[in-house]
């Protein structure tokens, strides 16, 4: 039995199969099993899985529960070392797995690591979903070295050190297999979006570390399931960022935080309005009354999880640096405001 398996949750993706499973398979089966899991698609996925590619071990969900729920049902019947949890619409590369699963090995504190990610369309480019590892500040907001909101760096080598980061893309998400079941897996109330945070931020409430390794690049499409920019997304990424706070902010600054963080999401709300984005406007408005419904339960979970002070968050608001100061890359942040 190989120690990785790479696992693709596919959904209605049948193109994304197509075009990047025989680069998938071309580049990995010498270290791991590659697995597609369908997450009730309907399209001809699945028929065309079966015709097309008869060897590769299929796992068919019943219903669609999401990125977070689809992967939780199809990792219990996988039985490995490590998962690489792969989007359907990326291209990966030569000698892609040696080097992160090298690193892993090498440090068994290490819960969960990504590789470079870039553009697909534009390959010089670090592409949005996590470009060279993941961070965020100290109210939410997400960022990456490589890509702040929607500046998008070249890669021009700055980033091709091994570096511990805050948390690591689920677009391409090497993690170890025992610590994914031990601590829950991916959270299913987050349904898609931010749970490869959540999850990352757990790993280090618990003292664990999450890793970026430039030795191993993939080149990431994006919007492959959910348009770039929609108001279910929109609705997702507010929503689930609240939730994100609520679960693992450190006690005593929790709701502080958030009351603060709610206030910037009006301004958000607002800004959308102006802009005459109403659809994204009411996805703001209804992310908070599903938040406001569902605190009970986060509080309820909270109280099971460890919470502290973890390293690699952003000590700083990145909304106000990268609008009001104009910081446009990664690089331009003070190192010393990263705890």
């Amino acid at each position: 039995m190989k120690k990785v398996a790479v696992v693709i949750l596919n959904y209605n993706g049948k193109k994304f199969l197509e075009k990047f499973l025989p680069v998938v398979l071309s580049y990995s089966t010498d270290m791991a099993e590659v697995i597609v899991a369908d997450n009730c698609s309907t399209d001809d996925s699945v028929d065309f899985m079966k015709r097309h590619f008869p060897d590769v071990r299929l796992i068919i969900n019943e219903s669609n529960g999401g990125f977070s729920t689809g992967y939780n049902i199809a990792l219990r019947q996988v039985d490995t070392e490590y998962y690489v949890l792969l989007n359907s619409d990326i291209e990966v590369t030569p000698n892609w797995i040696g080097p992160v699963i090298a690193l892993m090995d090498s440090d068994k504190s290490i819960a969960a690591c990504q590789p470079k990610l870039l553009s697909y369309h534009n390959r010089d480019k670090f592409e949005y979903a996590g470009a060279a590892g993941g961070y965020i500040d100290k109210y939410g907001y997400p960022f990456c070295r490589g890509r702040v909101f929607q500046n998008l760096e070249t890669d021009e080598g700055q980033y091709d050190d091994v570096k511990e980061v805050f948390w690591a893309t689920g677009a391409c998400m090497f993690v170890r297999a025992e610590l994914y079941h031990k601590y829950g897996g991916l959270d299913d109330g987050f349904f898609a979006h931010m749970e490869e945070i959540d999850f990352c931020w757990r790993m280090k409430n618990l003292d664990y570390k999450i890793m970026y390794c430039p030795d191993s690049t993939v080149y990431h499409i994006g919007g492959g399931t959910l348009p770039k920019s929609s108001a279910r997304k929109t609705y997702l990424n507010f929503r689930n960022n609240l939730s994100l706070l609520m679960k693992n902010l450190p006690d005593g600054t929790a709701f502080g935080i958030i009351f603060y963080r709610i206030l910037l999401d009006w301004i958000a709300g607002l800004k959308f309005m102006f802009e005459g984005s109403i659809a994204d406007l009411f996805a703001v408005v209804r992310a908070h009354f599903s938040f406001y419904r569902h605190l009970p339960k986060l509080i309820r979970c909270r109280k099971t999880l460890k919470h502290k002070n973890v390293s690699m968050m952003y000590k700083k608001n990145i909304v106000f640096k990268h609008f009001l100061e104009k910081k446009k890359k990664f690089s331009e942040l003070n190192a010393e405001d990263f705890s």
